[in-house]
């Protein structure tokens, strides 16, 4: 059985494709399961949602004009994640209007800028529903190179998100910069959201912010642990789904989707019955 399962990941592993898809998965799913667990926290779940179809916009149009979609969407998305954070704090419209609004408008350009445009259907298609077989090698080096920048600064204001997103109030009072805070929030998980595009699509990359922290929290109750355990569970998820998409010949997105859906399930019931024990 082990030399069977072995020769399976040999196999699937020998395809350069394959090699990336894993490589950005893995750390795109590691980026979002850490940012997931604040933005969860501080109900801010759905911002990836929103933002994904901004990049989803801003990719079609860049493919419609020839231009780099990345080198467009990674700004225009982080400048989207900072309007939306101060919008939503100081406007009368609040929190999930405010993003159904922008994620509504966002999308319905996009599909306006690819039903006059011609020959970027395919390319942004990969952008709106994640496939495997669209990143390159460029895509690969750029992922590293921002994911890293992500891991970095979470871990170096580990602590200082911490305290903003427990209690806000407390940190205002004690003089921490809490809207900076928020920022680096908003463009950590823009970045993010932009990253994982590729592989899972605009459609369900919210999927790995929300479900990971949500999972983990059944079973686990301190910032730390939440946060561990949605990283670990990312990661796991994200290879489970991959590894089933090869063997079933299935989307991989909708099947890392599915892998956290089975998690979710695990840890609830488990959750249920340690309750009742």
């Amino acid at each position: 059985m082990n030399n069977e399962v072995f020769a399976l990941l040999s196999k699937m592993f020998s395809y350069h494709f394959m090699v990336r898809a894993a490589v950005v998965g893995v750390l795109v799913s590691l980026c979002a399961a850490l940012l997931g667990v604040s933005l969860v926290l501080k109900r801010y779940s759905m911002i990836g949602d929103g933002l994904s179809h901004v990049g989803f916009g801003a990719l079609a149009v860049a493919s419609a004009l020839g231009m780099a979609p990345l080198a467009v969407s990674i700004p225009v998305v982080m400048v989207a994640a900072v309007l939306l954070l101060r919008l939503s704090s100081r406007a009368k419209l609040k929190g999930d209007a405010l993003i159904a609004m922008i994620s509504a408008g966002s999308l319905a350009i996009g599909v306006i800028v690819l039903s006059l445009s011609s020959g970027t259907t395919g390319d942004v298609n990969n952008y709106l529903f994640g496939s495997v077989l669209a990143m390159t090698g460029e895509d690969v080096w750029l992922s590293v190179a921002l994911a890293a920048v992500v891991l970095v600064l979470f871990c170096v204001y580990y602590r200082k998100m911490f305290a903003v997103t427990f209690d806000e109030t407390f940190a205002r009072a004690t003089g921490e910069k809490v809207e900076a805070y928020h920022m680096l929030l908003a463009c950590l998980t823009a970045l993010t959201i932009v990253l994982g595009m590729r592989v899972m699509g605009a459609m369900l990359i919210s999927s790995l912010i929300i479900f990971p922290a949500l999972t983990a929290m059944r079973l686990c109750r301190s910032f730390r642990s939440v946060t561990i355990c949605a990283a670990i569970l990312s990661v796991v998820c994200f290879m489970l789904g991959l590894c089933g998409s090869y063997l079933l010949d299935t989307p991989t997105g909708a099947s890392v989707v599915v892998a956290n859906i089975v998690a979710f399930l695990v840890f609830w019931l488990i959750g249920r019955i340690r309750e009742r024990g």
